[in-house]
């Protein structure tokens, strides 16, 4: 499949993330989409006439064809949806991006991902809570995702630098520019430890519009969202929302009552939709990293009389320590409610548990 053919995809109005991944998955490649007729495409549900008749007529082409120079000229990663490279705990998610420009020199699957973010008017409290945050995380070998904003989601960068944390920048618009321009220094330095990612092609301004498809990306690739602080309307929230229908733990720092910027955390606690954390004690526990490792096999498993399904869940399991539900969907290659079921069979014959942060291993 030609990269030209695949950013042209992506060019499209009315095409977005989740309508591409139904035509690729009615016609197969990029290019079988371009040559469909018109009684083909609008064959496909929420595909009308308008944007079939703009598909046949291959306007973007051209367009594809000076991105791919853009690309060339500054070496920017470009990853395909079923890209190794591509972050596979973002794949998961229905809406993911068909394709990802990527500048950097970290990979984007470590183990561990987390995301911080929060509001763009940090007080000395989100300021000291996020630096300590970070430098604890050291220890962890983990990759914090954030969106280059002002506020939290900039001293969480500037914490991973100090602290030699891999950190990726999640920005609205194209890699020709950066937004805020007070961050261009920031995000250079970036580079050499992390980097920046988004789905947008050059010349894509920071619109408004822009940042929640931002949020999605930050949500998507981590394993948990963490919010310092928020306020009841901030850009927080949304990506507390997003990593919430993702199934993706989100965390939050409480506050004061009367705080304008830990209301936002204060109210994702109170109406469960965060967990309450103090710092790295309570995020190892709940994402199960601080559990230890018992080093005996596991000879009570092999007399079992397990089903297909069971089995091969527990030889995945053997050869981890711990495993998110979403590598094990990745390893399996199993739908998620065939998986459910037999994880579930399993806990019940106590021969896996399930751990905070929706992990599991053998018992």
């Amino acid at each position: 499949m030609s990269l030209l053919h695949k950013i042209a995809l992506t060019l499209i109005p009315g095409v977005g993330s989740i309508n591409s991944r139904l035509l690729l998955k009615h016609f197969g490649t990029p290019e079988d989409v371009f040559s469909a007729s018109i009684a083909q495409l609008t064959a496909i549900p929420c595909i009308g006439e308008k944007t079939a008749r703009s598909i046949q007529q291959k306007d973007f082409f051209a367009r594809a064809e000076k991105e791919l120079d853009f690309i060339d000229r500054y070496k920017i990663n470009v990853f395909y949806y079923d890209d190794e490279e591509y972050p596979k705990r973002l794949r998961n998610c229905s809406d993911a991006p068909l394709l990802l420009y990527y500048k950097g020199s970290t990979e984007l699957n470590k183990q561990k991902v987390v995301s911080i973010v929060g509001t763009r008017n940090a007080t000395s409290y989100g300021k000291e809570l996020t630096q300590q945050l970070v430098e604890d995380l050291k220890s962890q070998n983990v990759l914090v995702v954030s969106g280059l904003a002002h506020g939290i989601d900039g001293i969480a960068h500037k914490a991973c630098l100090k602290n030699e944390v891999s950190t990726i920048g999640v920005v609205g618009h194209g890699l020709d520019r950066i937004y805020p321009a007070q961050h261009r220094s920031l995000a250079e330095k970036m580079l050499a430890n992390g980097g920046l990612l988004t789905e947008f092609p050059s010349e894509t301004v920071p619109d408004r519009e822009n940042f929640p498809k931002r949020n999605r990306i930050v949500a998507g690739m981590s394993d948990a969202t963490i919010i310092v602080e928020a306020s009841i309307t901030g850009g927080a929230l949304i990506t507390a929302e997003l990593a919430n229908s993702y199934n993706r733990d989100v965390f939050a720092y409480p506050g004061r009552i009367n705080d304008e910027y830990s209301a936002g955390c204060n109210h994702l606690i109170k109406t469960n939709r965060a967990n309450l954390i103090t710092g790295i004690k309570d995020l190892g526990y709940l994402l199960g990293w601080d559990l230890n490792r018992s080093d005996q096999p596991k000879q009570a498993t092999l007399s079992l009389n397990l089903t297909d399904d069971e089995r091969v869940v527990v030889d995945v399991l053997s050869d981890q320590r711990v495993l998110a539900i979403d590598d094990l969907m990745l390893a399996t290659g199993w739908p998620q409610s065939r998986l459910a079921v037999t994880i579930l069979a399993l806990e019940m014959q106590g021969i896996i548990l399930s751990l905070p942060g929706k992990t599991y291993k053998l018992a």
